[in-house]
């Protein structure tokens, strides 16, 4: 989890805070090789020269008042302790308010919550409104010096997404999709590179939402309010203990962005548009 500041503009590709919170068709397969029974397959950008990992930061601006909110459900190992002490890293109040307000949503979970949570995970996995998404298993950082996080050396990278959608089938979660964010957003060439070959499209996002450890949902408010534009992806979280405004800011965002003529749409569908707008 990182602190409000305008360096997240800049540093890592609009870094992310850190700790935070599931028709007939071909066969889906999954980014780390499993087959697996669905629809049809999850729309994906074209990788890069080389098969380079494509990233993906927000969908077109020119097709509608579209918005994306994702929420990445953060906990590494060394919380474990911590939540079996009575920390909350999940947020059943946030998801409920999501389910209120009939807004669907992408979820980034690191194996390690899926591994504390699994009966969460498990429902969100099998809700249509939501699709859950891989957060890596351990939530270290890709790159050296992202806001103090350890790292994954290149070696380990590829591992760890693999063991996090290991850990997400483990829960219960069927059809994890294709998609990859990178611990606190921070990436280069060489973590694309690392995770080249998997499928997965890296997510990052346009607005910054701030929740992280704030304690003022207006702030919190205004910052979303005057950061979404057409296609953009928000990025917010779902612990309890790490983002506690969260809720009460969706509840308050929500009706006034659907005023403005906004609509709510998961991740992939962006990805789609973008996909199929090239």
């Amino acid at each position: 989890m990182i602190p409000l500041t305008r360096r997240l503009l800049a540093a890592c590709t609009l870094g992310a805070a850190l700790t935070a919170c599931g028709a007939q068709g071909p066969a889906r397969q999954g980014p780390a090789g499993s087959a697996s029974p669905s629809a049809t397959r999850p729309p994906v950008l074209t990788p890069g020269p080389g098969g380079l990992t494509p990233v993906f930061e927000h969908g077109p601006r020119t097709l509608g008042r579209t918005v994306a909110f994702t929420f990445d459900a953060d906990m590494t190992a060394d919380q474990g302790p911590r939540a079996a002490s009575g920390e909350h890293f999940d947020n059943p109040g946030l998801i409920a308010a999501l389910r209120e307000l009939k807004v669907p949503a992408t979820v980034f979970m690191t194996g390690r919550w899926a591994d504390q949570y699994p009966a969460e995970a498990r429902d969100l996995g099998h809700d249509p409104q939501f699709e859950v998404a891989n957060h890596s298993w351990s939530h270290y950082a890709f790159t050296a010096d992202c806001y103090g996080l350890p790292t994954v050396d290149s070696g380990g990278m590829r591992a760890d997404v693999q063991r996090a959608y290991n850990s997400l089938r483990a829960a219960g979660v069927p059809h994890a999709m294709p998609y990859f964010r990178f611990p606190g957003g921070c990436y280069d060439q060489r973590a694309l590179r690392a995770l080249s070959g998997l499928g997965v499209t890296a997510v990052q996002w346009d607005v910054v939402s701030g929740d992280a450890f704030a304690t003022d949902a207006d702030a919190v408010t205004r910052q979303v309010l005057d950061g979404v534009k057409p296609g953009s992806v928000v990025i917010m979280h779902c612990t309890r203990s790490a983002a506690p405004t969260t809720e009460r800011v969706v509840r308050t965002v929500v009706p006034e962005l659907r005023k403005r003529g906004y609509r709510f749409v998961k991740v992939s569908q962006l990805i789609g548009e973008t996909a199929g707008h090239r």
